[in-house]
């Protein structure tokens, strides 16, 4: 018998057993492992997880409706029409939590009862995506989808800003102060299970989206950030398992376009000098800037980035200056532009409007790759509208046209834009450590907030924190110097910018400078070994035939930990260089070489180590 057609008869058959009315396979998908299973009861998508066919269930997506060419189209019931077998994906990416990918899922279509709108359901072994379409007939330009939480589940979610620069406290849904979250937001289920929900996928058409508090305590409802139309939405994205699933998954690319640039060679990852954050308007200044450079040449940095106001350096030397002194020395240049879609007034700083029309961006990035700038640093987006993701679009295939790198700040969080457009090396999207320059909030808070982003901000995407400052910015820090040094670690940015000043780094023990000198920002694989947001975070990277282990304490307390370094195949009698505080003031670092790996550390409050393996 033919095979395809063998293929065909058994999909078919298994679309009619799908359909039939409230049979137990119309109402249950599984994902490959069978861990996640969905159970469909009319408009609600019941979510349920379990290891060994213990699944329980967790929360529900409900889909009341789809506006669709400006009509409501209320769904009454889904129906599951088609599955495919299942599906192996695997790709390469130039930057993240591995550079390696790979997933399975079993994908289902559902259609309402009057075929508009349609739905595609992914089940992976780390979550479900799900995303409406119209078939083609017609345009999406709104939905009604509710994420309905248990009221008593610990959560951890980030009032809104266009900026994405909050905290993320740790809450229970009858608790919750704000109206309004931005993504991620994780959940805490019990019995080690856990969800995490983002969405991805975005193009020009779209508007990105954020929760929103329906009329029910702990139900949000997904909101969009502007009026948009397009044929499909963006996928909802639901990364579900242990932490240690929710931190390892790379769904966000998983289901995001793959790569729309056929040549990456020229993408080149590393640790960039930064200035801003002891010197809020210190590009302005050639003398401070070449002390930048100078940096970066001395532990072999490959880049500089050159902050706000270059266009008006002055102080011994402009731009094209120090161009030429970063050229002499093997350093790239990174500089920064305002995006001018939202602050442009009172005091904005430049270079202001030269992106904005696609003749003068063109222009602005032909002239920067002939100067041989390596990438632009674009900030002061206009949050979460269409035209901002259609705007944020054009800059990045703009710049790659260019071989242009990109770091958006001011802007929203990555959905995936990393895998579809690789120069996009990283974005802000967080609460970093450039509010020390620019408030008190950030010193008693940061330890708990630095050990609450490897499990929300962090899982999905690059997230430029600008880490690693030993010396104060304008409000001090609280946090130990092997605190600092396991963010270089811990906070994944394929492009990652050392904030502290040039004689804070060149101060620090020769060993601290090798490992400055010596630091990886992509990795070939990432292991959680141990953490609870907010406490504490041990966490593996590899890069290469070395692994990378750093934690952090996130309390005022002293801490015991454990390593379990079994997850990363690795015997205790593996030789390491270890990295951490020694509880003296006035020489705060414990470096040494040991023989084996510890089984346990004992962490200062708000302290932290890394170990080279």
């Amino acid at each position: 018998m033919n095979h395809h057609r063998l293929l065909i008869t058994v999909l078919s058959l298994s679309a009619m057993v799908l359909s039939r009315n409230n049979a137990e396979a119309a109402t249950k998908i599984q994902s490959p492992d069978k861990n996640i299973e969905v159970r469909i009861d009319s408009n609600n998508i019941n979510i349920h997880y379990g290891k060994d066919g213990n699944a329980r269930k967790l929360f529900t997506v409900s889909s009341p409706g789809v506006t669709i060419d400006d009509s409501l189209n209320r769904i009454d019931k889904w129906t599951v029409t088609s599955s495919s077998p299942t599906r192996n994906i695997s790709y390469d990416m130039t930057g993240g939590k591995r550079l390696g990918c790979s997933n399975t899922y079993n994908e289902y279509r559902l259609v309402a009862g009057n075929n508009r709108p349609a739905m595609t359901l992914r089940l992976y072994n780390d979550g479900i995506a799900f995303r409406y379409d119209t078939d083609g007939r017609g345009k999406i330009c709104g939905e009604t989808t509710l994420y309905k939480i248990p009221a008593q589940c610990k959560r951890w979610m980030q009032q809104y800003n266009d900026s994405y620069e909050s905290f993320f406290p740790e809450e229970t849904g009858d608790a919750q102060q704000a109206s309004h979250w931005g993504y991620p937001a994780l959940f805490e289920f019990g019995e080690n299970s856990w969800a995490l929900l983002t969405e991805a996928g975005i193009e020009k058409c779209h508007s990105a989206s954020s929760l929103t508090a329906a009329e029910t305590p702990s139900v949000y409802n997904i909101t969009w950030g502007s009026q948009a139309r397009c044929d499909q939405t963006p996928w909802r994205v639901i990364i579900l398992g242990s932490l240690n699933d929710i931190v390892e998954s790379t769904l966000v690319t998983d289901v995001s376009p793959e790569s729309r640039i056929a040549d990456t060679s020229w993408i080149k990852p590393g640790a960039a000098s930064w200035i801003y954050w002891a010197y809020n308007r210190g590009s302005k200044d050639y003398r401070l800037v070449t002390q930048y450079i100078d940096m970066a040449r001395t532990l072999n940095l490959p880049y500089v980035l050159i902050d706000w106001e270059w266009d008006v350096m002055g102080n011994g030397g402009d731009i094209n200056d120090a161009l030429k002194y970063a050229a002499e020395r093997n350093v790239k240049a990174l500089l920064w532009y305002n995006s001018s879609t939202a602050w442009t007034t009172n005091g904005a700083g430049g270079p202001l409007f030269r992106l904005n029309k696609p003749e003068d961006r063109e222009r602005e990035f032909a002239m920067l790759q002939d100067m041989g700038v390596a990438g632009v640093k674009i900030d002061f987006f206009a949050g979460d509208t269409q035209p901002t993701m259609e705007y944020c679009i054009e800059l990045l295939e703009c710049a790659a046209r260019h071989n242009l790198l990109a770091n958006f700040h001011g802007a929203t969080v990555p959905r995936g834009w990393q895998r579809t457009y690789p120069n996009l090396v990283s974005v802000e999207g967080v609460y970093g450590a450039e509010w020390y320059n620019n408030a008190p909030l950030l010193t008693d808070r940061a330890a708990a907030h630095n050990a609450t982003l490897p499990f929300t901000r962090n899982v999905i995407g690059p997230m430029d924190y600008t880490p690693c400052t030993f010396s104060d910015s304008q409000h001090p820090h609280i946090t130990t110097h092997g605190h600092e040094l396991a963010l270089t670690v811990l906070f994944e940015s394929t492009v990652q910018h050392l904030a502290d000043k040039p004689e804070s780094y060149l101060a620090q023990p020769q060993a601290v400078q090798e490992f400055l000198t010596g630091l990886p920002t992509v990795w070939d694989d990432t292991k959680l070994l141990a953490g609870y947001p907010g406490k504490y975070v041990v966490m593996a990277r590899k890069n290469g035939d070395r692994w990378f282990i750093a934690g952090i304490n996130g309390t005022d307390s002293d801490l015991d930990i454990s390593i379990p370094i079994d997850r990363i195949g690795i015997t205790a009698d593996t030789k390491a260089r270890l990295y951490t505080d020694s509880g003296n003031a006035e020489a705060p670092w414990a470096v040494s070489n040991v023989t084996s790996v510890p089984e346990k550390l004992s962490l200062l409050p708000r302290g932290g180590f890394v170990m080279v393996l």
